[in-house]
């Protein structure tokens, strides 16, 4: 079975944990290490002739344009990220649709292409923030994977659908969604899409949860990572605190190896082409 692998493009000093430590206003100055660690992950798929969905953040996309389009030539779905990866329960709606056009308008006018797919800032499209979806609608997105089924103090809707299907939205429609996977255990929804939870737990963790999605429900799952988590190299914050710095540099030198075992074990493609073959999304017309 064929499973969406998607990479969340942003750089290792734009994490939420270290939104405390780190402002905006201080990025331009950081150390910027994207271009290389997500060269290194075009690297790894090209060797397994892999296809995968690249969630691209705004602000990253109007700084390193070669490296997009670097993505996009090797033959990746381009999809969108938002722009300044701020939480959008923390935004007005007004503030969330300009900067959520100009990252869509941006990546579309850079490629030549329209941009199917949307990924909320640590998937903070929560019930507090559902109205997003309609805007998303409105600005032509034809699916989102923001919504995680799962209790967490920063993101989550307990109880959400896991797996892809169409979402209700406030104002009444209804938007292709693509959760972030869930293995159940009982009456409990388990996180294993992965990210922090792919490089903190156990591997056999990780691949015992996306198997049972497969063999036992018969699903595709939807796995995520960042380039910075392939690179133990990557400067220290060494003031943010202690649950944070855990989260972050736990397992940075494993990660890379826990991939490429990832990816021998199951079957990877875009998020758009997991929905086309479900039957969900519809082949775009040629203009």
């Amino acid at each position: 079975m064929q499973n969406a692998l998607t990479i969340d493009v942003e750089d290792w000093f734009q994490v939420a944990a270290f939104f405390p430590h780190v402002p905006r206003s201080s990025w331009e100055g950081r150390e910027s290490r994207v271009v290389a660690n997500t060269g290194r992950l075009l690297d790894l798929l090209a060797e397994r002739q892999m296809r995968a969905t690249f969630f691209v953040l705004g602000w990253v996309a109007e700084r390193e344009p070669a490296l997009i389009r670097r993505i996009a030539q090797a033959g990746h779905e381009v999809a969108c990220h938002g722009y300044s990866h701020e939480f959008v329960y923390r935004q007005t709606p007004e503030v969330f649709r300009e900067e959520t056009v100009r990252a869509k308008s941006h990546l579309e006018d850079l490629l030549g292409i329209a941009i199917d797919g949307y990924r909320a800032s640590t998937y903070s499209i929560t019930r507090q923030s559902l109205w997003a979806l309609d805007i998303l609608l409105e600005l032509g997105f034809r699916y989102d994977s923001s919504l995680f089924p799962v209790r967490h103090p920063q993101y989550g809707i307990p109880g959400a659908p896991r797996f892809p299907g169409f979402f209700p939205t406030p104002k009444g429609g209804s938007i292709l969604e693509f959760p972030l996977s869930t293995a159940r255990l009982g009456t409990m929804s388990l996180p294993v899409a992965g990210g922090g939870y792919f490089r903190l737990l156990p591997y056999a963790y990780t691949r015992a949860g996306l198997r049972s999605i497969n063999r036992r429900e018969n699903e595709p799952f939807i796995f995520y990572l960042h380039p910075w988590e392939i690179d133990p190299g990557q400067p220290r914050v060494a003031d943010a605190s202690f649950s944070a710095r855990l989260r972050h540099y736990t397992n940075l030198d494993r990660c890379e190896a826990r991939l490429k075992k990832l990816f021998a074990d199951f079957s990877f493609t875009t998020v758009r082409e997991v929905l086309m073959t479900k039957g969900l999304l519809a082949p775009r017309q040629a203009a």
